[in-house]
């Protein structure tokens, strides 16, 4: 098998009776609009209850219906949750896909097909289990004919609870969760499994070695979320106030989770809301909108993707150069231009992180997980309020619109930073101390400036937020001294800011340092660490680790580069974009470094990875 696209052999290892427990992964193949987002959440939610580790990848067309999707599904004893390259079961239920979906599986995969279809068995290398889903639908007398083409994934559902194990009380409450506690759609749904887990007990012998069984205890501390979900209770928890955004996948989920969860900050005395959440004519109005919220002291933000950054350009920049604290979250997706608006990608880093005209770099935070999703909701306000800019938070559909089991979140227990702002009588005490006040004096020597909010009652608090040159007092200028001395003190605080802003995560003694260093950021953690679990027992090559959290990058980032023989710089875009930001700061460790960047719209597996790093270290 080649390198390039291949896993070690790791295979899992059949038990004591044959069976290959909580270690497989399958696809479930349909039609956009086929009611088998319901179906599929079920059948996760239910691996869920059972205490087995699992993550879900929904792969679907920017289509609104018809097209073909993906799902797939990966259990794991061991909590591996990266996606995996070739599954071992295809559900096929979408015959236009049928033959491709087929041809992927590996030899003794497991097919599930309708029989209605009559396919034949074009491989004789796998299994197969044929439902007859058109005869179990007619058989249910309890369910009207209108609802029973919507339901018909549920007997995928069923014919997966009885072959592999999962138990039908455990797929009911499941179903009861996902319809809100509501018994006439639960009811409905497990009626279509209950009569294919009968059918396939009295007709479908079982042939494969692939099963499911309870890890009890495992999942008990642990929810389900998405990335947008959590950003957006984050959010809730950071005191956000204004909301503007302009609907864009996949990011619109980020503001539905905040208008989901803004009963949390309902004023208790009036049941008045205390967040503001408006859509905007577009993406140019919805920074503005947050813009104007943040120079009269709200804690604002936007959500966003690539194509709506590239309409906030301009605005960002006034925000940067008249320093204003705001936020805006970017779901990433696959570009350039409209691209794949449904498949993951981390190709805005560079974009985020040098937007504007002229000379103004961004501050990019850089989730990995759900858990980091809901932190930087709520820290990337005081980062922004500390700071005095915008703050990027860079996510991605992967992270943001998938499921991920998680630890319940903690409460924030640090107060909000609101940075430094003077309200009157610290307005009068600084001018007494210093001489004066400017809106842009570095008086502290760390490059932020002091600010005050509108309505400060203090006849010296007024000032002109300025696009254009000014000096230190807010006054416009021209001068070209005034202007790089502006500027000057913009990147001094962009150093301040490398210093505060969270360090990387690390796997690494630095006094012990392996030959082999692997970087990366955001979703494609899970990827890695198992990719560096296959190099260790397959070739006995123990690696380090650093993933960064946020741009500017922190001063571990030089120092976990020179420590190494090779660094390999691991990322989900077509042009190794954070490996060009290290060129730009640290051009003299280009010679150690390896960039590995894949690019090609779907989340990063070990199987790729492993791959890249064993061919160019000849292994």
């Amino acid at each position: 098998m080649s390198a390039l696209n291949s896993a070690p052999d790791v295979l899992p290892k059949a038990g004591e009776n044959g069976y290959i427990y909580n270690d497989f992964a399958f696809t479930v193949a349909t039609k956009n609009g086929s009611g088998s987002q319901t179906s599929n959440g079920v059948l996760v939610y239910s691996l869920f209850k059972m205490g087995i580790p699992v993550n879900a990848k929904n792969l679907f067309p920017s289509n609104i219906k018809g097209l073909p999707t993906w799902y797939t599904i990966r259990a794991n004893k061991d909590g591996y949750t990266a996606r995996k390259a070739v599954t071992e079961m295809a559900i096929t239920f979408n015959q236009d896909t049928a033959a491709e979906d087929i041809a992927k599986l590996p030899p003794g995969g497991v097919v599930m097909i309708p029989k209605d279809w009559s396919w034949g068995r074009s491989r004789d290398d796998l299994i197969w289990y044929e439902l007859p889903v058109k005869d179990i639908m007619k058989s249910l007398d309890n369910v009207p004919t209108e609802f029973k083409d919507r339901i018909a994934n549920m007997t995928y559902v069923g014919a997966v609870a009885q072959l592999f194990d999962i138990p039908l009380d455990v797929v009911y409450q499941s179903l009861l969760d996902s319809f809100k506690g509501k018994k006439k759609p639960a009811d409905m749904n497990f009626a279509a499994v209950q009569a294919t887990f009968d059918w396939v007990a009295a007709n479908m012998p079982k042939q494969d070695g692939y099963k499911f069984t309870p890890m009890q205890g495992n999942n008990g501390d642990k929810i389900l979320i998405t990335g947008n979900e959590a950003a957006g209770l984050g959010a809730i928890f950071g005191g956000v106030s204004v909301v503007a955004w302009y609907p864009i996948t996949p990011s619109t989920s980020v503001v539905d989770s905040i208008m989901g969860f803004q009963y949390l900050r309902r004023d208790p005395e009036t049941g008045k809301e205390t967040v503001a959440v408006v859509q905007a004519e577009d993406e140019i109005a919805a920074i503005g909108m947050i813009i104007g919220a943040g120079w009269a002291g709200a804690r604002s933000m936007t959500a966003t993707s690539g194509p709506g950054i590239s309409l906030m350009a301009e605005f960002t920049g006034l925000a940067y150069y008249a320093e204003i604290p705001c936020v805006i979250w970017d779901v990433t997706r696959m570009g350039p231009s409209t691209g794949l608006p449904t498949r993951t990608s981390q190709g805005d880093l560079m974009f985020t992180h040098f937007l504007g005209h002229g000379d103004s770099r961004q501050i990019v935070m850089l989730p990995g997980s759900v858990e980091e999703c809901f932190e930087y909701g709520w820290r990337a306000f005081d980062y922004a309020e500390r700071l005095q800019m915008p703050i990027f938070v860079l996510s991605d559909l992967d992270i943001g619109m998938n499921n991920w089991m998680a630890k319940p979140f903690d409460y924030p227990e640090e107060p909000m930073d609101r940075g430094k702002v003077l309200n009157a009588d610290q307005l009068t005490q600084f001018i007494e101390d210093k001489g004066k006040w400017g809106r842009y004096m570095d008086a502290d020597g760390d490059g932020i400036p002091y600010r005050t909010l509108p309505g400060t009652n203090h006849p010296r608090s007024a000032w002109f937020a300025r696009g254009t040159g000014h000096n230190e007092m807010a006054t416009y200028s021209e001068r070209g001294d005034d202007w790089v001395k502006n500027m000057e003190r913009l990147r001094h605080k962009f150093e301040t800011a490398r210093a505060i802003l969270p360090a990387p995560e690390l796997d690494w003694d630095r006094a012990n340092s392996h030959k082999v260093g692997i970087l990366t950021f955001g979703s494609n953690h899970d990827a890695v660490r198992e990719t560096r679990d296959w190099l260790r027992d397959k070739h006995g090559v123990e690696s380090d680790y650093l993933r960064v959290k946020a741009l500017p990058l922190h001063a571990d980032v030089k120092a976990f580069l020179d420590a190494h023989d090779v660094t390999f710089i691991v990322e989900n875009d077509f042009d190794g974009q954070m490996n060009q930001v290290i060129n730009v700061e640290h051009p003299e460790t280009a010679i150690k470094r390896v960039s590995l960047a894949l690019g090609d719209s779907l989340p990063m597996t070990p199987d790729w990875l492993y791959g890249k790093i064993t061919q160019h270290m000849g292994k």
